[in-house]
């Protein structure tokens, strides 16, 4: 949940889903709406469905019990090095060096390193350095106090260089380059996308559609909803959003009408909608519409 999260946002979460889900056993026997509709808010929801698929890889293939070193860790769903680096270190004290962030950036500005962190031989050079430098006695707490290090003291913008404790050895802070390290060599391009949503209504019922498993949003439900190349100017909506996602902008526009295809879609009661995972965008327009 905390990653790409702060912990003041997920903590609710974070509560609301152990006492839903209080085992392992518990979460891979949930459906992945369920689940989904627990995370509605928190984002980049593929971190719920890759959760919920580790859970059931736990009770299939490690007959229910966590793993809790690095090799089985990354055999789960969703789990990549340095969350499995991170569990196994914290969790089991393994001598594996975790590296984030709060990483790359420590390591680049005292080694003076140059190699972009975003390509596959910046991430070999950063993984072999941090785990030739890793406590033998207490890897745990080495992490951990790197990793602070890095939120605290060198962070991205105004490090506190002065009075450092690598002060005199800080290759960056020598070269004055500390604002350029690390380095990423790849600048993705912001996309803006235009969502049209329609609200049709039926009694105490609206009409909603499945989105595909693949994308933003994938399997979530929503409004009936047509993209288009730009912002409708034939109508005027009756609610107009952007929302900002990693690497897009999506200029929403919500629409009343009296009648869209049922094709593919289903009739929810309004009372029951708290059962299907929507996206904040949808969920914070229909909260405002109907309360």
């Amino acid at each position: 949940m905390l990653q790409q999260t702060r912990v003041e946002q997920g903590l609710n979460y974070y509560f609301k889903f152990t006492e839903r889900f209080q085992t392992v056993k518990d979460l891979a026997n949930a459906s992945e709406d369920e689940v989904l509709s627990m995370w509605q808010g928190l984002g980049y929801y593929s971190r719920g469905r890759n959760l919920r698929k580790a859970a059931i890889q736990v009770m299939e293939d490690f007959d229910g019990k966590f793993p809790t070193n690095s090799k089985d860790l990354k055999k789960l769903k969703g789990v990549g090095d340095y969350s499995a680096a991170a569990i196994a270190s914290f969790s089991s004290n393994e001598k594996i060096a975790v590296v984030d962030g709060n990483v790359f950036r420590v390591l680049s500005r005292i080694f003076g390193i140059e190699t972009p962190i975003d390509t596959g031989a910046g991430k070999k050079e950063f993984s072999e350095l941090a785990n030739n430098l890793i406590s033998n006695k207490n890897p745990a707490e080495y992490n951990q106090a790197i990793m602070e290090f890095g939120a605290l003291n060198c962070t991205p913008k105004k490090p506190k260089c002065v009075g450092c404790i690598f002060e005199e050895n800080c290759e960056a802070l020598h070269q004055n380059k500390v604002s350029e390290l690390p380095i990423k060599s790849k600048k993705v391009k912001r996309k803006s996308r235009y969502f049209d949503f329609y609200l049709t209504q039926k009694n105490d019922s609206i009409l909603l559609e499945k989105r595909s498993d693949k994308g933003i949003w994938a399997n979530m439900y929503q409004l009936p909803l047509i993209e288009r190349d730009k912002n409708s100017e034939e109508t005027t909506p009756i609610y107009q959003t952007k929302h900002v996602l990693t690497h897009q902008d999506l200029h929403c526009s919500f629409y009343e009408i009296d009648e869209f295809s049922e094709q593919n879609r289903i009739w929810v009661k309004l009372s029951d909608l708290s059962n299907y995972a929507l996206p904040v965008v949808i969920h914070n327009f229909l909260k405002q519409y109907f309360n």
